[in-house]
């Protein structure tokens, strides 16, 4: 008989596991607290970044994975989800070196380019004097890949149930049950997606088990939609992904890239404060919007500084900012994604496919921890 398998949670990391999950054969329950497609975790949005750009090995390893998974759900689904625009960092020398050097090991192309020779080319943005342009990067269509991941899921056999809650999770004999706003649901194995809700709904389990999940703060980010302006810039065929590292005078990471028809969208990584994700109540705060425009203006020429459109979001954050990706029992967990999960979407859905059924260790980086005696 197939393994039964409850996921809990519909953004891009459930979505990914319960189509992987299906794939592979096993009985596919997904429950999600809200209606599908909604807005109030950390995969709505229209686009995000799809990037190689990483320092550490593993990293760029993993998105080679994903890039290859985004691949196959556009031709199983016929839908368009990756647009390869490019992708530019720039900022700390040490930084995109680092970059670099990842892959070279990965043997994926990239170039290098002064500063001048970057902004001929990308007219909307302005650039520190070493810019690194990685030819594979660009952007995912979130809200598209998302659906697809659902339809994939189902077409492949998954069960998807939306505005049901998941309460608690406790063993039922050799099995577990998960304890939901439409009642008792029990499976061979549960795998717990639920973004910045998932601490809190594992931590019992995890505790009788004893074992500690890193500490994840939950945040609410602020970046912000910016129109084009007239000109060159104005030709969306002419933006990239692009990242720019911090220096040495600590300023913080940005991030942005174009999403057709709302401008660009730019933000501060892992800047805003704690929230508990149940009482944010999305205002967009003056202070920390004119921050964002003061960069905005030196730095993005291309759009007009003057006019952002504020977007509120979830974070739920490590302070390595590595995911927590690890079975307990038969409960899987999967969180931590530190506002750089997306992209990675169908190569998370298999780590936490073959965690749940194939039982295989968890990857050292993604590993929750044994509780001391004393803790």
């Amino acid at each position: 008989m197939a393994p039964s398998v409850i996921v809990i949670g519909a953004g891009v990391v459930g979505a990914s596991a319960a189509w992987s999950l299906a794939r592979a054969g096993a009985s596919v329950l997904l429950l999600e607290a809200f209606e599908r497609g909604h807005d109030r975790g950390s995969s709505h949005g229209a686009t995000r970044i799809f990037r190689h750009g990483y320092a550490e090995q593993d990293y760029v390893a993993l998105s080679v994975r994903a890039l290859d998974g985004w691949n196959h759900l556009e031709r199983t689904s016929g839908r368009r989800i990756f647009d390869r625009t490019g992708a530019v960092d720039h900022g700390a020398p040490e930084a995109l070196s680092a970059i670099a050097e990842a892959q070279d090991v990965a043997e994926l192309p990239y170039e290098w380019l002064t500063g001048a020779e970057a902004a001929g080319r990308w007219p909307g943005l302005r650039f520190e004097e070493r810019v690194l342009f990685s030819p594979g990067g660009g952007r995912l269509r979130a809200a598209d890949a998302v659906d697809a991941l659902l339809d994939a899921a189902e077409a492949a056999g998954a069960r998807l149930r939306f505005g049901v809650r998941a309460s608690g999770i406790d063993p039922d004999g050799d099995a577990v049950a998960v304890t939901a706003s439409d009642g008792t649901h029990t499976a061979d194995r549960v795998v717990v997606a639920a973004g910045s809700w998932t601490p809190e709904l594992v931590r019992p389990w995890l505790a009788a088990n004893g074992v500690t999940i890193p500490t994840v703060t939950v945040t609410e980010e602020q970046p912000a939609h910016f129109p084009l302006r007239p000109g060159p810039a104005h030709d969306e065929s002419r933006w990239p992904s692009f990242v720019h590292h911090p220096t040495a005078d600590g300023s913080p990471s940005v991030y942005g890239l174009l999403t057709p028809g709302e401008g660009v969208k730019v933000g501060f990584h892992g800047t805003g404060p704690a929230v508990d994700p149940d009482l944010r109540d999305r205002t967009i705060d003056p202070t920390r919007l004119s921050r964002l425009q003061e960069y905005v203006a030196e730095w993005v020429p291309g759009v007009d500084a003057t006019r952002p459109e504020g977007i509120s979001c979830l974070y739920d954050s490590t302070e390595s900012e590595d995911f927590v990706l690890d079975r307990v029992g038969p409960v899987v967990v999967a969180t931590g994604f530190s506002g750089h999960g997306f992209k990675f979407g169908p190569a998370l859905g298999d780590i936490l496919r073959r965690l749940a059924l194939d039982g295989e260790p968890a990857e050292p980086r993604f590993r929750l921890a044994v509780a001391s005696p004393d803790a």
